[in-house]
């Protein structure tokens, strides 16, 4: 995969996790678990703008390991808030979680080859 196509893809999915946090239930559950999604689910695309501009192999791997870890925290936080019935978008909640499984399959194989 070229790392442009990876970067608009962590974008497109980065987007998408503030479309699923802007139709959330504004309950106080909700709030912080909007809040709580936002911040990783957003953070991968910006991470991984910073990996790019790595300072060394082992810089890059270290920043790609963050990448996976805010990747493995948003599929959790998703998984919680579809349980809870938080969200508006069933369609949206399960096309997150599919791409989130895939990026992570990504981001293990990356990592490994590096």
């Amino acid at each position: 995969m070229d790392k442009y196509d990876l970067e608009e893809r962590l974008i497109e999915f980065s987007t998408l996790i503030i479309q699923i946090v802007n139709e959330m239930l504004s309950t106080k559950a909700g709030n912080h678990l909007s809040g709580q999604l936002v911040r990783s689910g957003t953070s991968v695309s910006l991470n991984y703008g910073e990996a790019q501009s790595a300072e060394s192999k082992r810089d890059f791997i270290h920043k790609m390991k963050i990448i996976l870890k805010e990747l493995r925290e948003t599929f959790i936080c998703l998984k919680i808030i579809q349980r809870t019935k938080l969200y508006k978008s069933v369609g949206r909640i399960q096309k997150a979680k599919t791409e989130n499984n895939e990026l992570i399959s990504i981001f293990v194989k990356s990592i490994e080859t590096a």
